[in-house]
């Protein structure tokens, strides 16, 4: 059975905020000669990775409601430099976006049931220059 991880984009304005953050990411490994693998560092190392690696995603939440999601390719746990045991999140760089479903604020990431997640976004262009408020109004009314 497929699950997914849920978690707080803590510092991004907007998706394409996290976009931006990751292209750079990228752009910086391979400027350094590693390896171009997007991950999202964690202390908490999942123990159901096997349903997760099964098609389940990182969905984000940005200012209060779930935005996107990317999938998840890998579960790596390490153990760093001070001797703490955490866990790399691979992710594929492409970044889906979902219809917004709010969700109040919680602490590191939280299992997620497909049942419980929003529906992909078909058919927009997510590079469009429609404003936010614009965008989340005509969700609402079921618009898009």
């Amino acid at each position: 059975m497929t699950l997914h991880l849920i978690k707080l984009c803590v510092g991004a304005e907007d998706v394409e905020d996290l976009r931006t953050w990751q292209t750079e990411r990228l752009a910086e490994k391979r400027k350094r000669k590693e390896k171009p693998v997007l991950a999202h560092i964690t202390r908490m190392v999942p123990t159901r990775a096997a349903e997760l690696l099964d098609g389940g995603s990182l969905y984000w939440v940005m200012k209060g409601h779930i935005r996107c999601r990317q999938r998840l390719l890998d579960i790596e746990p390490f153990i760093d430099g001070e001797g703490i045991r955490r866990c790399k999140l691979v992710l594929d760089p492409e970044i889906v976006l979902t219809r917004r479903r709010e969700r109040r604020p919680f602490q590191g990431w939280r299992y997620f049931e497909t049942k419980d997640a929003p529906a992909d976004v078909k058919g927009v262009e997510e590079d469009d220059d429609m404003p936010e408020e614009m965008r989340a109004e005509l969700e609402a009314l079921g618009l898009l």
